[in-house]
C-alpha cells in the first residue's frame, strides 16, 4: 500500500502542475513553445527526458542483460549528438524563430514540404509515444503483476490531463522534475547493485563465473547474436542513426522554447552532461541482474523476460518504500517523451495542418484564444490515440520493444530526418529536393519490410539485383543494412537534385535566403519577445520539487535498516536540495508576492 500511495500521490501532484500551470497559456505561442521564455535548467533536462525514455529500463535494459556494454554505445551517441546541438545547432535553431519545424521546411523549401513533413509526422510520432507508454506498461507489470492495460489506460489519462490543461510550460516543468527524481534513484540501484557484488572487480569477476564474458565482449562476432547485431557495424550504423537523429531540423523544436541561442547552448549541453553520467549508471543493475538472480528474470512471464530484468534487481536491492520511487522514475522516464511528444503533435496539427484544412473546405482559420482552444482538443485526441495504439501493441505478438524501436528508428524515421539534416547546410537545391529524398529513401525500406513480411511481393525483383545487393529481397536484413542503405540512399537523392536549384524561382531563391540570414541571426530577447519570468519559473517548479523531496522522505519512517535509510535520505535529500535552491534563487531577485502574480485571477488578489 505504500508503494501505492508513492505512485498515485505522485500522479496527482503532476495533474496539480498542469492545473498550476495553465494560467500562464494566454495564445499558442505560450501553449506549444512556453512563449521563448523557458530557463536553459527546464529545455536542457526536457530535451535530456525526450530521449530517454522507459524503454532504457524495459528494451535497453533487455538488451544490456544479454549483450553487456554493447548497448552503452546508443548512449554515447546521444551524448555526442547532444554536444554537436552545444557546439552549435541548438543555437542556430533557435534562431529559427518559429513553433512547429514544418514551419521551418515552409520557410526553407515552401508549402507543400511543410504539408508533406506535417502529414507523415504526426502519425510517426503518434506510434513512438505509444512504444513509450507500451514499454513503461511492460515495465509496471513485471514489478507488480498489474494489468498492463490499467497502466496504459492511467498513465496516458495522466499525460493527458497535465499536457492538455498546461501545455508546453506544463511539459518542462514536469520533465525537470521527473529528471531530478530519475538521476539520484538510478544512481542508488547502480550503487546498491555494486555493493551487493563487490565493486567493480566483482562486477567483472561475476561475468567471468557466470560464462558471460564473450557474450558481454564490447564488439561481438556476426555470428554472435541475431541479424549481427553488438558487432562493428552495428555499433557504427548506431552512431550514424543517432547524429543523424539529433542533427535534424525535427529536433529544433525542442530548442523554440528557450528564451535565446546562448541559452539553446547551455541546454543542449546540459542534456550532454547528463546523459554522459547515465551511460556509466543505466546498464549495470540488469548485468547484474544476469549474475545474481538470473533464475527469477526466466521465471518471468513476459515475452522477452530479459526486458523485466532492472525491475527485478530493484525490488531485490531497493529499500523498504523506494520501489515505489523506482516505479516512479519509470513513470518519470515514459511520461517526458510522451508529453512532448503529445504537444509537438498539437502544435503541429494546429499551425500546419488545420490552416490548409480549413481552408480547404472554405473556410477561414481561428486565431488567438480560439485558436488556443482548438489546440487543446487536438491535444485531447492525440492522447486517446497514443492510449489506444498502446493498447494496440500490447495484444499483438511480435518482437520485443528494444528491436521494435530499433525497426521504426531505422526504417520510417530515418528517411525523415536525411534530408532535414542535409537542408541545414545545402543550400543550392530545388524546392522539392526534400520530398524527393523522402521517397527515394523510402524505397529500400519498403523493401526491407515486404521481403521479411510479404516476400512473395519482391521475389520479381531478385534476379534483376546485383550479388552484392542480394540481401535486399532475403528477408533479413540487419540493423546496419538498414542505416546504410536508407542513408546513402536518401543522401545520394538529395544531392542530384542540386543542379536543377539553376530552374528555381527568384522568389524561391529570396526564400532560401532568408531562411539562413534567419538561422543565423542572433534573437535580441528584450526587443522579439519581451519581459522575463525567469523567478517564476524558478518558484513553482521550486515548490514543486520541495513537496515532492519532503514527501520521499517520509518514507524514512519505515523500518528499513541503515543502508536502507541512507539510500531514501539521498534520494529525498537530492530533490528536496534542489527544490530549496531554486526558492533561493528565486527569492534572491524577488519578493515572494511578485512571482505568484501570473497564477492569480482578477477576482482572487
Amino acid at each position: 500500500m505504500i508503494e501505492i500511495a508513492v505512485i498515485a500521490g505522485y500522479l496527482l501532484l503532476l495533474v496539480t502542475i498542469g492545473f498550476v500551470l495553465q494560467r500562464l497559456n494566454s495564445d499558442v505561442s505560450d501553449y506549444f513553445r512556453s512563449g521563448c521564455r523557458a530557463k536553459w535548467w527546464m529545455v536542457g533536462s526536457s530535451a535530456f527526458m525526450t530521449a530517454f525514455s522507459a524503454w532504457t529500463f524495459t528494451g535497453g535494459a533487455g538488451a544490456a542483460y544479454t549483450a553487456g556494454l554493447s548497448v552503452t554505445v546508443i548512449f554515447f551517441a546521444n551524448v555526442l549528438g547532444f554536444l554537436i546541438q552545444a557546439a552549435f545547432l541548438a543555437g542556430w535553431f533557435r534562431q529559427l524563430r518559429a513553433v512547429t519545424f514544418p514551419e521551418v521546411l515552409r520557410d526553407r523549401f515552401g508549402h507543400l514540404t511543410q504539408q508533406f513533413y506535417a502529414w507523415i509526422t504526426v502519425p510517426l510520432q503518434l506510434c513512438y509515444a505509444a512504444v513509450w507508454l507500451w514499454g513503461l506498461a511492460t515495465f509496471i507489470s513485471s514489478v507488480f503483476g498489474y494489468d498492463i492495460n490499467t497502466v496504459i489506460l492511467v498513465t496516458g489519462l495522466v499525460v493527458l490531463v497535465y499536457s492538455l490543461f498546461g501545455g508546453s510550460w506544463a511539459v518542462m516543468a514536469t520533465d525537470f522534475l521527473q529528471t531530478l527524481i530519475l538521476m539520484p534513484i538510478t544512481i542508488l540501484v547502480t550503487v546498491l547493485c555494486l555493493i551487493e557484488l563487490g565493486g567493480i572487480t566483482g562486477l567483472i569477476d561475476g561475468i567471468r563465473d557466470a560464462g558471460l564474458a564473450s557474450d558481454y565482449a564490447m564488439v561481438n562476432a556476426p555470428d554472435r547474436f541475431d541479424n549481427e547485431d553488438y558487432t562493428w557495424s552495428w555499433l557504427f550504423a548506431v552512431v550514424v542513426y543517432k547524429i543523424i537523429n539529433h542533427s535534424a531540423l525535427e529536433v529544433s523544436q525542442k530548442y523554440f522554447a528557450v528564451k535565446d541561442g546562448r541559452e539553446a547552448r547551455q541546454a543542449a549541453l546540459l542534456a550532454a552532461v547528463m546523459s554522459f553520467v547515465g551511460v556509466f549508471i543505466w546498464f549495470i543493475p540488469p548485468m547484474a541482474a544476469a549474475i545474481l538472480i538470473p533464475d527469477q528474470i526466466e521465471a518471468l512471464s513476459l515475452k522477452n523476460a530479459a526486458e523485466g530484468s532492472y525491475a527485478l534487481i530493484s525490488m531485490n536491492l531497493l529499500p523498504a518504500g523506494l520501489t515505489g520511487v523506482m516505479v516512479v522514475a519509470m513513470f518519470s522516464a515514459t511520461m517526458s517523451s510522451m508529453d512532448s511528444g503529445l504537444n509537438r503533435n498539437a502544435a503541429i496539427f494546429t499551425r500546419d495542418m488545420y490552416p490548409t484544412l480549413s481552408r480547404l473546405v472554405g473556410m477561414e482559420p481561428a486565431e488567438g484564444k480560439a485558436l488556443l482552444h482548438i489546440g487543446q482538443l487536438f491535444s485531447c485526441a492525440f492522447g486517446f490515440g497514443i492510449i489506444a495504439l498502446a493498447y494496440y501493441f500490447a495484444q499483438s505478438e511480435g518482437k520485443g520493444v528494444f528491436q521494435v524501436m530499433l525497426d521504426i528508428g531505422g526504417l520510417l524515421t530515418l528517411p525523415m530526418f536525411i534530408p532535414m539534416l542535409l537542408a541545414i547546410f545545402v543550400r543550392h537545391v530545388p524546392w522539392w529536393s526534400a520530398i524527393f529524398a523522402v521517397l527515394a529513401a523510402f524505397v529500400p525500406s519498403s523493401i526491407a519490410f515486404l521481403s521479411g513480411k510479404y516476400p512473395e511481393y519482391i521475389d520479381w525483383l531478385t534476379p534483376y539485383l546485383p550479388e552484392f545487393l542480394g540481401y535486399m529481397t532475403d528477408g533479413n536484413w540487419t540493423y546496419a543494412q538498414k542505416i546504410f542503405t536508407n542513408t546513402l540512399v536518401g543522401s545520394t537523392a538529395f544531392f542530384i537534385t542540386m543542379p536543377f536549384w539553376h530552374g528555381s524561382t527568384d522568389e524561391y531563391r529570396q526564400r532560401a535566403d532568408a531562411f539562413y540570414k534567419k538561422m543565423h541571426t542572433p534573437v535580441n530577447f528584450e526587443e522579439e519577445v519581451g519581459e522575463a519570468n525567469d523567478d517564476h519559473q524558478r518558484l513553482v517548479v521550486g515548490v514543486f520539487a520541495v513537496v515532492m523531496g519532503s514527501f520521499i522522505c517520509l518514507l524514512l519512517l519505515l523500518p528499513n535498516d541503515i543502508k536502507g535509510r541512507l539510500g531514501i535520505l539521498f534520494v529525498g535529500g537530492f530533490v528536496l536540495t534542489a527544490g530549496i535552491f531554486l526558492l533561493r534563487s528565486a527569492q534572491r531577485a524577488a519578493t515572494a508576492e511578485e512571482p505568484l502574480a501570473p497564477f492569480r485571477g482578477e477576482d482572487n488578489p
